[in-house]
C-alpha cells in the first residue's frame, strides 16, 4: 500500500466516523442548492474535515470537491464527494458513500469508495489492481448483452415555483438528459434494475452487473469509480464513447459489453 493509499484511508476512516455519527439523525439539517439537489450538514461537515486533514499532511496539494469548489493550483489533485447519495443518507437508507480520487498530472492515480453503512470499501491504485473489504475483484466475462445485469441511474430535477401551501402545488418532475436513450439497451438485458449512484457501478467492478449507465454525473462522481473499475479489468466512458471523468454521464462494464452497450445507446 503507497503512502497515498494510506492516506485516502485515513480521509475515508474520518468520513465514515462523521457520517455514521449522524446517519438516521432526527434533527438532521437538509438544504437545497441552487441546482436543486440535497445537501446535508454532514456533506459540509466531511468535506471540510478532509480538505482540513489535506491541508495538514499534504500541503500543497489542489483540493476539488462538491460543495466548496477547488482551492489551490499544482499537478496533484483530491477530488472529493462527502457524500455520494445524499438523498438516500438524508433518509436513513445505507446506499451512500464517500467518494475520494487522486489525480497526478491529469491522471486519477488512486480511488476509494467507503460505504460505512453497508460495511464496504472499494479501491485502486493504478497498476495495481482493485479490491474491495474482502480482496480482490473482477468484472464477470459475460458476452452478451442478452445475458447481461444492466443498472440505470435515473435522475430527475424538480421543477418548482413560489407555491407555498402543498394543497396549492403542482408537482412535476423532468428526467434527466439522456435517460429516453436508454430504452434499447434495458430491453435487450437480461435483467434491469437501478442500483444508482456509485454502488451500481461498484457492483460491475465485482463482476455481479455488466453494463451501468448514469446520463447525468458530475466529476467527482466518476473520478474514483473509473479507475476502480478499470482495474477490475473493466471499462469506463461516458455516453459518447469518451474515457473520460468530467463527460457529464457515465457508463460502466465488463469490457466485453461496452461497444455494444454504447451502441444500445445510439453511439457509433
Amino acid at each position: 500500500m503507497s503512502s497515498d493509499l494510506e492516506f485516502a484511508v485515513s480521509l475515508a476512516d474520518l468520513a465514515d466516523e462523521l457520517a455514521l455519527a449522524r446517519f438516521g439523525a432526527l434533527d438532521l439539517q437538509v438544504e437545497t442548492k441552487l441546482d436543486l439537489s440535497p445537501v446535508t450538514e454532514t456533506d459540509r461537515a466531511i468535506e471540510q474535515a478532509l480538505r482540513e486533514l489535506i491541508a495538514a499532511e499534504r500541503a500543497g496539494d489542489v483540493v476539488l470537491g462538491e460543495e466548496e469548489g477547488s482551492s489551490g493550483e499544482g499537478g496533484r489533485r483530491w477530488i472529493l464527494d462527502p457524500i455520494d447519495g445524499t438523498r438516500n443518507y438524508s433518509r436513513g437508507i445505507p446506499i451512500f458513500a464517500t467518494q475520494i480520487a487522486l489525480e497526478v498530472e491529469g491522471e486519477v492515480e488512486l480511488g476509494l469508495i467507503s460505504a460505512p453503512a453497508l460495511g464496504r470499501r472499494w479501491w485502486a491504485e493504478r497498476g495495481k489492481g482493485a479490491f474491495h473489504s474482502d480482496g480482490p475483484i473482477h468484472v464477470s466475462d459475460v458476452t452478451k448483452i442478452e445475458d447481461a445485469t444492466v443498472s440505470i441511474g435515473f435522475g430527475h430535477r424538480m421543477k418548482v415555483s413560489s407555491v407555498t401551501r402543498l394543497e396549492d402545488a403542482v408537482v412535476s418532475f423532468e428526467l434527466d438528459e439522456g435517460i429516453e436513450r436508454v430504452a434499447p439497451l434495458v430491453e435487450r438485458a437480461w435483467h434491469a434494475r437501478s442500483f444508482g449512484d456509485f454502488w451500481q457501478h461498484m457492483l460491475v467492478a465485482e463482476g455481479l452487473v455488466e453494463v451501468a449507465v448514469d446520463p447525468t454525473v458530475k466529476i467527482w462522481d466518476c473520478a474514483p469509480l473509473k479507475l476502480i473499475v478499470e482495474e477490475a479489468g473493466g471499462k469506463f466512458t461516458d455516453m459518447a464513447g469518451r474515457a473520460v471523468i468530467d463527460g457529464g454521464s457515465g457508463v460502466s462494464t465488463n469490457g466485453l459489453l461496452h461497444a455494444e452497450a454504447l451502441g444500445a445507446l445510439g453511439v457509433g
